[in-house]
């Protein structure tokens, strides 16, 4: 008999300030990613691979997140 291990991998998030990475487990929103890390969903963006997620979309072990704070200045 022959067993197939399939390792599962936790989401990879990358936080800017401070500048830190960390393993989450999936699947889970978008925001509640953010209320998870203590974070204020309308003061972040989400961003996975190079597309920008919207608050109530899905992310899934395996997924490699970038998490930056909304700068704004004038």
């Amino acid at each position: 008999m022959i067993l197939v291990t399939r390792i599962i991998q936790d989401m990879q998030v990358q936080l800017s300030h401070p500048s830190r990475s960390i393993s989450v487990k999936g699947p889970k929103r978008a925001k509640d990613l953010l209320r998870e890390l203590n974070l204020v969903v309308e003061a972040h963006l989400v961003i996975r691979g190079d597309e920008l997620v919207t608050e109530d979309e899905m992310l899934f072990d395996q997924d490699e997140i970038e998490i930056r704070p909304v700068i704004s200045g004038g």
